[in-house]
């Protein structure tokens, strides 16, 4: 394990923003990793997997961790499900279609999210009416501070919409190794039932879809409406869909008689972040090199060198508006680094 200085990150970060590591070293295994955090003066880490869901605003002044360590094994069999295992550096969408190559149910609506398999419980990643949590049986985390290994059960990790406990109480403190899930072998419960899954299934005269098909699916309409972070910097969907009361909903109603919502329960509706932005005009808008993406108002973009300080206060132009248009607080789905 080489440790580099001064890092340029880059080419680590999905909205392709450049900042500079102190310290920068790549971990390709899980021996490498127990090593780092054996030694005293290596307690003060930041972990680095796909860069996909972060925007970083500063320089990082301690030593950056890319997490490499892949591998993928099945530890149990039976007739219905498999216990699928995945390290921490897989790449979560090669690991998506390795689980539909073997005709492993239950992540297909997942498909095509950025970033690595050990990040993604931090998010509780979701898409087209599949949360992460859905399927997610464990995963392996080492605390920083003792180098200990530790396991988190499902309901350990205190799963909600887009957030986990690795994002609150315990944020900074664990590195997530591995991530056990339970997937359907046969007999698959397919959900087609949100967004644009049905229509693009039609387009294709699909009536009777595979697991595949889903995530062909999906994969048609995330290319159509998000766009590649290799061509242009993004971290996919930057605010979450705000939740607000069905009273807060029907005042809104009366004065925007077409704003679309999601009921979670009679008290909560989910309203489209992206819907709530274009309406205040930033759909397609650029300041400089930070800007709105012109196909989805939810995703904000580095059109070339834009600085993290840049997105950011783009981001809180957007939130004050809403707030003063909607009374809606918007929350950061990325992490503000």
């Amino acid at each position: 394990m080489k440790i580099e200085q001064n890092k340029s990150l880059k080419e680590y970060n999905t909205f392709g923003i450049n900042v500079i590591a102190s310290e920068f070293a790549e971990i390709t295994s899980e021996s490498e990793l127990i090593n780092i955090l054996s030694k005293k003066n290596q307690k003060e880490l930041f972990v680095l997997s796909g860069g996909s869901n972060m925007l970083l605003t500063q320089d990082i002044n301690v030593l950056v961790l890319h997490l490499l360590i892949k591998g993928i094994t099945c530890t149990e069999d039976s007739d219905d499900t498999v216990l699928v295992s995945a390290n921490g550096g897989e790449n979560w969408h090669d690991f998506v279609q390795y689980c539909i190559d073997h005709d492993y149910g239950g992540l297909e609506n997942l498909s095509l999210i950025p970033g690595y398999v050990g990040s993604a419980p931090i998010q509780n990643i979701g898409a087209y009416g599949v949360e992460l949590k859905d399927t997610l049986l464990s995963c392996e985390a080492y605390e920083i501070s003792t180098g200990k290994k530790h396991i988190f059960a499902n309901e350990d990790c205190k799963f909600g919409y887009r957030n986990s406990i690795f994002k609150n109480e315990e944020k900074g403190k664990y590195i997530i190794s591995k991530v056990t899930f339970r997937l359907s072998k046969k007999n698959h419960t397919l959900n087609t039932t949100y967004g644009a899954i049905e229509n693009a299934l039609a387009d294709h005269k699909i009536t009777n879809p595979t697991i595949r098909d889903v995530s062909e699916a999906v994969i048609r309409i995330r290319k159509s409406k998000l766009p590649d972070p290799s061509e242009i910097g993004n971290s996919g969907s930057f605010f979450k869909n705000p939740v607000i009361s069905t009273n807060h909903f029907t005042q809104l109603q009366n004065s925007y008689p077409q704003i679309p919502s999601y009921t979670i329960d009679k008290n909560n509706i989910k309203v489209p972040a992206g819907w709530l932005i274009e309406q205040c005009g930033f759909k397609g808008k650029r300041w400089g090199d930070a800007g709105v993406h012109e196909k989805q108002a939810l995703v904000l973009v580095n059109y070339d060198n834009a600085s993290g300080k840049e997105i950011l206060d783009l981001a809180k132009k957007i939130q004050k508006e809403i707030e003063g248009k909607f009374d809606i607080k918007l929350e950061t789905e990325v992490n503000i680094i």
